[in-house]
């Protein structure tokens, strides 16, 4: 038995709900990341099958999870291709397309070969729920696993609306009207169900994305990222155009270059379609000593930045969409017992609250400032982290989402 598979047994068994879904077969739809490298959604597949269901998955390949069908923990998992990583509308059709097929054809051996009362859809896209439409006629229950809003998503990448933005809040209504329960990763999304997607309150749970901490292994004190430089400030997430990578690098160059801070090293962790034109940018700024990007890495760098970070930064530029989403990586620092800095948006000052410093919302300048100002104060830097460490382990951590996990599934199957 791993150290994650005791953890989750041993919350549920903390919470008397040991066993309350046996003999249920539940389905889970993925179409974003592959399975078990999305840790939202293996925490819940795992914290399922601790309960005594069955559980399957159907997700995406992607690079260490190439293999089409096969079972890790007791989880049956099966994946199918993608015809490209999508940009444009074009891009964008082919990659759903394609998807929609696999995944109706997957669901139907999923269905015959372990059966389903339970489909649960994870967005993006919510047009997943034209998979599960056909098979409600049969009985079949659908949770709606709310991860990202996506009409807000559309605008942050594309900078605007249009054709496609109603398109896509006609595809969430749709999908809200099927789903008989509604996961809802914070307040802001809730509210989002309950007064655009007209759903019943009682159909909307909140399951935050906790850290499970049993996976987030601190690591011993190094000097290996730090160039040489004397602070260490790590970045962790996606390299793309709605995460403020591009504002981070303008923090930096005030830094390096106004502040003339030559003592601070940035390392960014991450993959993602904009990695290339950021290292563009950087090089263009004239700061490539001072910025790491190590790509896409495996845990044990992940958790050396993290480790040896005097602090960490969520850039996440201010906009509808960011506002309203809660950033695993924030959640990811506290556990690490970091001070943050990030723009002040509604979900982020949620989560962190005195663990982190709020820059004006896109401004640069300010940002940097913030991070000057921790790196003047050790004393503030440490206690911070303190706090933030606190928060996660008596409040955010995936132990304290296992409860309400279970209850969406209870109310889907009507479990009294």
């Amino acid at each position: 038995m791993n150290v994650k598979k005791m953890s989750i047994e041993i919350s549920v068994n903390e919470l008397g709900l040991n066993n309350s879904l046996r003999g249920k077969r539940i389905l889970i739809i993925v179409e974003n990341l592959p399975l078990p490298f999305d840790r939202r959604v293996w925490m819940e597949a795992k914290t399922l099958k601790a309960a005594g269901a069955t559980v399957s998955i159907i997700c995406p390949t992607g690079k260490g999870h190439e293999k089409r069908a096969e079972v890790i923990d007791g989880i049956n998992i099966y994946r199918h291709p993608l015809p490209l990583d999508a940009s444009g509308a074009i891009g964008y059709f082919l990659e759903y397309s394609a998807a929609l097929y696999w995944e109706f054809v997957l669901t139907l051996k999923v269905i015959f070969r372990h059966g389903v009362d339970v489909i649960q859809a994870c967005n993006p896209p919510d047009i997943i729920s034209l998979v599960v439409l056909p098979f409600k006629i049969f009985g079949i229950r659908f949770i709606f696993d709310h991860h990202d809003i996506n009409p807000e998503l559309y605008e942050a990448k594309f900078g605007r609306r249009g054709f496609f933005w109603k398109l896509l809040r006609l595809f969430e209504r749709f999908t809200f009207a099927l789903a008989d329960v509604s996961i809802a990763t914070n307040d802001s999304y809730r509210e989002i169900a309950v007064k655009r997607g007209k759903m019943n309150e009682e159909k909307v749970f909140v399951v935050r994305s906790g850290p499970d901490l049993s996976k987030l292994v601190p690591q011993p004190e190094s000097k290996k990222w730090h160039n040489k430089r004397d602070y260490l400030i790590g970045y962790v997430g996606v390299m793309g155009d709605q995460e403020g990578i591009d504002l981070l690098l303008e923090s930096i160059d005030y830094l390096i270059n106004k502040e003339n801070r030559k003592d601070i090293q940035f390392v960014l962790v991450g993959g993602g379609p904009s990695l290339e034109s950021l290292k563009a940018k950087s090089v263009e700024l004239g700061l490539v000593n001072y910025v790491t990007f190590t790509g896409r890495a495996p845990d044990i760098e992940l958790f050396e930045v993290l480790s040896n970070a005097d602090i960490c930064v969520n850039p996440d530029k201010f906009n509808e969409m960011n506002d309203k989403s809660t950033m695993n990586k924030v959640l990811e620092y506290m556990a690490f017992e970091k001070p943050i800095v990030q723009y002040d948006v509604c979900e982020g000052r949620y989560s962190a609250k005195d663990a982190s410093l709020y820059a004006k919302p896109n401004d640069p300048v300010d940002f940097a400032c913030k991070i000057n100002k921790l790196l003047n104060n050790k004393k503030r830097r440490l206690a911070m982290g303190a706090f933030g460490k606190k928060r996660v382990e008596s409040e955010m951590a995936w132990q304290f989402q296992i409860e309400n996990l279970i209850k969406a599934y209870e109310k889907t199957l009507e479990i009294s």
